[in-house]
């Protein structure tokens, strides 16, 4: 019997890989994460099937632009091996790797995207612990509660 299916919002910069650069490849790897906490949420917590909220941060509108999911499950991130990559760490090894990631896959754009600012207005329905609004929380990787994901969506505009 599988777990119950989790929530989660997932940062990217538009300018390195946006939505639609998702839904143009359909699945794609999510390298580059180098944060413990946001390692450890792919690693231990991710399971196929979760549902992704695709938040675009550093943008003019930052906020949600769309949504995919969990496509595989947790193995070890390659850049992290690469020599040349921005993402490379010398203290990683083959056989004892430091970084993991998932493969997210695209499952839709929203009709508009719901910006920070508009997220920021459910902060007593979303509770305190929404990370995404709490101040000093950087983490490019955040659970989401199955009533936060549905407050959420319930922001997009189908207009």
């Amino acid at each position: 019997m599988s777990a119950r299916k989790r929530y989660w919002l997932m940062k990217s910069e538009p300018t390195d890989f946006s939505i639609d650069d998702l839904e143009r490849v359909g699945t794609e790897p999510w390298t580059g994460v180098r944060n413990y906490q946001a390692r450890n949420f792919m690693r231990n917590g991710m399971q196929i099937g979760d549902g992704i909220l695709f938040y675009h941060s550093n943008t003019q509108v930052p906020g949600i632009y769309g949504i995919a999911e969990v496509a595989t499950e947790a193995y070890p991130d390659p850049t992290q091996f690469e020599r040349k990559s921005k993402y490379h760490d010398e203290k990683a090894t083959r056989e004892e790797p430091r970084w993991f990631l998932v493969d997210v896959r695209f499952v839709r754009k929203l009709h508009a995207p719901i910006s920070l600012e508009e997220i920021r207005q459910q902060a007593d329905a979303l509770g305190e612990e929404f990370a995404l609004i709490r101040k000093g929380s950087r983490l490019s990787v955040l659970p989401v509660t199955a009533a936060q994901w549905k407050i959420l969506l319930g922001l997009e505009q189908t207009s």
